[in-house]
């Protein structure tokens, strides 16, 4: 095997040399602690260089510096922003929160825990491309509606949700409105204010950041409960000391991410569209998803095989070097069909049949064709070995 495909940059992406590079001094030399910033020299370095990173995330969102609170992950994020307002908004009488059919876990199973508590949640559907509309949303209000929650980008079929609509009916209304944007940070251009969003997460290692640190936009006015309490780091609101090399990690990575993301949306849209193309060439298959694809995410293709197990196919990529999944790298030990797919109405047959594969910066349209030969090679050979295609196909 010379070479590896990496084309599941959807569940990680790896980071760049940029970042590691800006990252490795806050290792071994300027070590400090953020809160000794007062005490000595390299204390005050590290706040510098977190400050620096704080600054980094409000210019890439068109949010104010001191919105940004740093987390370990987008799934941390997540949990503060909704268990944070259900915290602070119980005593008022508001028990209602909103979201999707077509949620990352990280929030799903959130509001279900939630529902211990005695929230009532609502799961709004989604059509048959994953998009959910502002109209739905303004009809699930109530006056007991303590937060709406909609992702900006599903990290499975790539549907970039009306966000700023979506956030203008929750503002008109008094709601407070959170996105899960752990898909969409540094993939497609994002503005907190012209989008309406009032709380937003991500997390750097999907825009070739390191793993263990995110973000949580929190707008002025906007006060969910802390989520983890203990000393005065975050301006009190996130406990912890802060990991200063991850932190500068996802500075570093936002800022590239997005200083050239015209570019970067451009390349990953062609190879994109190539594998797209000749992936429906092949009989029996469909594009799960947006068929328009400027309403998709720029890296984004997921196909379904009719009668090709997926994990089949993953299989033979894998032993040509090519890794793709087959759906959330956080539900990958699940073996039931992605929630996804079935809230888009999806058959289980084909549901067990799709393959994601996301682009990365790294990827090139040779890896596009070279993934390409591989389906139209081991896509008829998993057919010929499978019950399920010698019954449907």
């Amino acid at each position: 095997m010379s070479k590896i495909i990496y084309v599941d940059n959807a569940a990680t992406t790896p980071v760049s040399k940029t970042v590691f590079e800006a990252m490795a001094p806050y290792f071994c030399e300027l070590y400090g602690n953020p809160s000794n910033a007062n005490i000595y020299d390299i204390g005050d370095t590290a706040k510098k260089a977190v400050d620096k990173a704080r600054a980094q995330v409000a210019k890439a969102i068109n949010c104010s510096p001191d919105e940004v609170y740093f987390t370990s992950c987008g799934s941390e994020s997540d949990n503060w922003a909704i268990k944070g307002t259900a915290r602070a908004l119980f005593s008022k009488g508001k028990k209602h929160i909103i979201t999707t059919a077509i949620e990352h876990h990280a929030v799903i199973n959130t509001v279900e825990a939630l529902k211990k508590d005695g929230f009532d949640i609502t799961i709004l559907p989604v059509d048959s491309e994953g998009f959910v509309t502002a109209q739905q949303v303004k009809d699930a209000i109530r006056p007991d509606t303590a937060l709406v929650t909609v992702m900006m980008a599903n990290n499975e079929i790539g549907t970039i949700e009306p966000i700023a609509e979506i956030g203008a009916v929750c503002r008109e209304a008094g709601v407070w409105f959170h996105t899960d944007a752990v898909q969409a940070a540094g993939a497609i251009p994002i503005d907190v204010k012209a989008q309406n969003v009032d709380m937003l997460s991500m997390s750097a290692h999907k825009f070739n950041g390191p793993k263990g640190v995110g973000a949580l936009y929190i707008k002025k006015g906007i006060n969910p409960q802390n989520l983890i309490d203990g000393g005065a780091q975050e301006r009190r609101h996130r406990a912890g000391t802060e990991n200063v090399a991850g932190i500068v990690g996802l500075g570093e990575a936002i800022e590239l991410a997005t200083s050239g993301l015209d570019e970067k949306m451009k390349q990953e849209a062609a190879l994109r569209n190539y594998v797209i193309e000749h992936a429906l060439a092949i009989e029996k298959t469909q594009l799960n998803g947006p068929k328009d694809m400027s309403r998709r995410l720029p890296n984004n293709a997921n196909i379904g095989f009719l009668g090709a197990e997926s994990e089949s196919i993953l299989l033979f990529l894998d032993m040509r070097g090519i890794c793709a999944s087959s759906g959330s790298a956080c539900a990958s030990s699940d073996l039931d069909p992605s929630h996804v797919l079935l809230a888009i109405g999806v058959p289980h047959a084909v549901a067990n049949c799709s393959l994601r594969i996301s682009f990365g910066v790294q990827n090139t349209m040779d890896d596009a064709k070279t993934v390409c030969e591989a389906l139209e090679e081991y896509v008829p050979e998993v057919r010929r070995r499978s019950a399920i295609w010698h019954v449907n196909g």
